[in-house]
């Protein structure tokens, strides 16, 4: 797979791997957007995540985080660095060590 150039179109690409679901992380857990569902850190396993940066600013910083669950597959856009939502880094730093991969995505 030739590299994405924002997020949007490697989301489009998951999206057609079966990777559907947005979600949000609030009061520390993650949220489907769709099923309203509520996951804890131990529940989310990281599929694989890339990191971007900003094309006319390169502190604009995000991760594209693909996630499954045990009902669910879907992704998760986050900022990093200094513009990071505190909320969602903290919910990515619990999940276990066993629970992320090591792949860079999946389709390689």
């Amino acid at each position: 797979m030739k590299s994405a150039k924002n997020e949007l179109e490697l989301i489009k690409k998951y999206e057609e791997k079966g990777y559907t679901e947005s979600y949000r992380v609030e009061n520390t857990n993650l949220v489907a957007n769709t099923e309203k569902t509520k996951y804890t850190p131990k529940d989310v396993k990281i599929v694989a995540e890339h990191r971007f940066e900003g094309m006319s600013n390169p502190s604009d910083m995000s991760i594209l985080y693909v996630i499954e669950t045990k009902d669910t597959k879907g992704t998760l856009v986050a900022s990093y660095g200094a513009k990071a939502n505190l909320e969602i880094a903290a919910f990515f730093k619990e999940i276990p060590k066993e629970n992320i991969s090591e792949d860079k995505n999946i389709f390689m």
